[in-house]
């Protein structure tokens, strides 16, 4: 090859997009599936979290007690537009306030190391006859109690370059609230009684 055919060949740049795009290409779609992945579990997350304050409104009246199953389904039906195939969890635990909502019943700690061990007296609001980290009942709770309804979906992420970014197979999302039955009877209270088991 002579030295002016080398010239206009270095000179040359009309394949250069192809190779860059070759090189830039991977990359870039990693970005987008990543972008959409992400994009659609934040609107998932808006549509269940939507359902759920719905169906746990619907939940504190005085029918919502028995009507728990169907508001469930109903939650499920609705978010299943967006997630097909998606596996569920839906848990109630109802509280006798909102301060209780989520806390572990009172114990002395008598050895001093922040958690509650056998013979470790403790305060027993659920009447359970046990010590729990959540003092919670599960279920709708009764008339004034305050519930958390929480709903958790499981689902295959839509693109499959979750192993390129080091993510699971399986994203989940939840959803939760807390709100107040309404007054449509007397609140049901439980004695509590001190038990050192």
């Amino acid at each position: 090859m002579s030295r002016i055919a080398l010239k206009r060949l270095a000179a040359d740049t009309r394949g250069l997009t192809v190779i860059e795009f070759a090189l830039i290409s991977p990359t870039l779609l990693v970005l987008m599936m990543g972008t959409f992945d992400m994009g659609f579990r934040t609107y998932a997350a808006s549509v269940l979290q939507g359902e759920v304050q719905k169906a746990a409104r619907d939940a504190t009246l005085e029918t919502g007690s028995s009507a728990g199953a169907a508001l469930n389904t109903r939650v499920q039906d609705q978010v299943s537009r967006v997630i097909s195939n998606g596996t569920w969890t839906f848990t109630r635990k109802s509280y006798s306030s909102f301060t209780r909502a989520g806390q572990a019943e009172n114990f002395t700690d008598s050895n001093g190391n922040g958690s509650r061990d056998a013979g470790e007296c403790y305060q027993d609001e659920n009447g359970n006859s046990n010590w729990d980290a959540d003092v919670g009942l599960t279920g709708q709770g009764t008339a004034d109690d305050i519930v958390m309804y929480t709903a958790s979906v499981t689902y295959h992420r839509l693109f499959p370059m979750y192993g390129l970014l080091g993510w699971t197979q399986n994203e989940t999302i939840s959803a939760s609230t807390t709100l107040r039955n309404q007054p449509y009877g007397t609140q049901t209270t439980h004695t509590v009684t001190a038990r050192c088991t």
